[in-house]
């Protein structure tokens, strides 16, 4: 009978059970649907589409047939990224009302769009007392409408709350492309 160096065998076991112990832990971001959410809901909020837009979503509408046919739960999740709720949808007319009145502060480059999906006064140089009060309070407006409208998304996607800044980020873009 052979016998086991004992110290020897508890150390290979203790490895390999911590080994085996450790688990990863992936959180998954949808970041391409929440691309599609916030182009939506730019486009709905500014009113405008950009040249080729209506050429891509006949071709989105394609590819989203050929992944029915293909692999069904991949089409049905593209239709899961149509986001809207009653908080969603009343925000959504606030900032379209809000925006007519930004509108020409962003043509005058008083108003710039940041990279964390909110809005900042770049300058107000040649404005009157009480029109720098107003564009204050309407960037003040906006910002906290953003910050509600970023959570609902999150909310309504199932997104982990703490990633509500990375949802920002993906907005920010369509923000800028939509003043620009």
């Amino acid at each position: 009978m052979r016998r086991y160096n004992k110290p020897l065998w508890v150390s290979v076991f203790f490895l390999l059970s911590t080994v085996l112990a450790c688990v990863t832990i992936n959180i998954y971001f949808p970041a391409e649907e929440v691309e599609t959410v916030a182009e939506d809901i730019v486009d709905d909020i500014r009113g405008q589409k950009p040249d080729g837009t209506q050429k891509n979503k006949q071709k989105d509408s394609s590819l989203q047939l050929l992944r029915l046919c293909l692999a069904p739960g991949t089409a049905w999740a593209a239709d899961a990224t149509q986001v809207s709720n009653p908080t969603i949808r009343g925000l959504k007319e606030q900032m379209k009302r809000r925006y007519q009145q930004m509108k020409p502060f962003y043509q005058q480059g008083k108003l710039v769009e940041k990279n964390d999906g909110f809005v900042d006064i770049k300058d107000m140089g040649g404005l009157g007392l009480k029109e720098k009060r107003d564009l204050k309070a309407l960037v003040d407006a906006e910002n906290n409408d953003r910050k509600a409208l970023y959570r609902e998304v999150a909310k309504a996607m199932e997104i982990d709350p703490s990633q509500v800044g990375r949802i920002g980020e993906i907005f920010a873009k369509e923000w800028q492309k939509s003043v620009r």
